[in-house]
């Protein structure tokens, strides 16, 4: 079982179905969502800016962002200097976007995988230390 964690969600519209399995799947821990909250057509950045001003202030520990393909939302996220905010479309790129880049916001693309595979790379993102070592001095030469 993962700790509890308090974790800022968002999605656009073609997202919004993903956004709303993983909230039920991750009832564990302390959710905001954000938005969107319908099907109908919207902007990425007016949840991307919200999830990501969470998580850089520290109000929650990791945010989740969908969209059709996450580039949208991680290119709105990584505007924010204190947020990695990583496209993971494999359990395993997940993992390493927390192990090797201290990423604290996943991008899910909902049109690229299942919703399975979502909740898995979500459970595994968030359950997921940053090994720091060689990683650290890479992940402080980020931020602009």
């Amino acid at each position: 079982m993962l700790n509890k964690l308090k974790i800022a969600i968002g999605a656009d519209h073609a997202g919004y179905d993903y956004k709303e399995i993983l909230k039920a799947h991750l009832t564990a821990h302390e959710i905001k969502d954000f938005g969107t909250y319908a099907t109908d057509s919207v902007d990425y950045p007016d949840f991307a800016h919200p999830v990501a001003n969470a998580v850089e202030s520290g109000d929650f520990d990791f945010g989740i962002l969908v969209c059709g393909s996450a580039n949208g939302v991680a290119i709105t996220a990584n505007k924010h200097q204190q947020i990695r905010a990583a496209i993971c479309w494999e359990n395993e790129i997940a993992a390493l976007a927390r192990q090797h880049n201290n990423a604290n916001i996943i991008c899910i693309p909902a049109r690229f995988v299942s919703t399975d595979l979502a909740k898995q790379m979500a459970d595994t993102f968030l359950s997921t230390a940053f090994e720091g070592g060689r990683h650290e001095k890479r992940v402080d030469k980020i931020s602009c």
